[in-house]
Parts: structure tokens; sequence; C-alpha cells
């Protein structure tokens, strides 16, 4: 296993409430944002396995492990799990293509004359 997972999310959780109580106005606007996101249209366990898929693009162990630990307690299936994780690694292959595209032009620009 990679990490204790149900640990690593407790360890998140009771920090982010430390820094919370050291800076109350950061997690007011914080939770503000997370509420407003919350009112839109999507249900509860989307917007968790959007989040879980993010989090595997922005490379973030503690999104994963709270938003994981969010998806399952929204009922989440191990097939839309899949499929959001899936999603997440295309988007990722998508990015290093047209980023690798950026690298080509990048040598092709620069080449001795």
């Amino acid at each position: 296993m990679f990490v204790d997972w149900k640990e690593h999310t407790q360890h998140v959780k009771k920090s982010f409430g430390a820094l919370g109580k050291k800076h109350p106005k950061m997690l007011q606007a914080y939770q503000a944002l997370d509420d407003a996101a919350a009112a839109e249209a999507l249900d509860a366990k989307t917007r968790e396995l959007i989040s879980l898929a993010v989090a595997i693009t922005t490379r973030c162990e503690s999104c994963i492990s709270v938003h994981a630990e969010a998806a399952m307690k929204e009922g989440a299936s191990e097939a839309e799990v899949a499929g959001a994780l899936a999603t997440a690694i295309s988007l990722n292959a998508g990015a290093a293509y047209t980023f690798a595209l950026r690298a080509l032009e990048a040598c092709e620009t620069q080449k001795p004359e």
C-alpha cells in the first residue's frame, strides 16, 4: 500500500482544522468557495468524483485522500471511480501531448543557423 489512506485523511483533516484555527478568515473564505460550488447543479457524488479526478491531475495526495473518502461516502461505485480516474489519466496524457508539441516547436525554432 502506498499510504495508509484512512490515517492520512484523518491527519489532513486535523491539520486543516489547526490551520483554520490560526487563520479563521482564510478558512471562512475557503468554506464559502466550497459552499458556492456545492450550490451549483452537480450532485455531491459527481462533485466528489470530479474532485478525485482533479486531485490526480494536480498530484495532491491529501486531496486524493479526502475526496476518495467523500466519494465513497456519497455512494460512488467502483466503476464510477474507475471512470473518473480514467478521465484523469486521459487528460494528463492529452496535456503531455500538447506540451510535447510546444517542446518540438521550441526545439525547431532554436536550431543553430
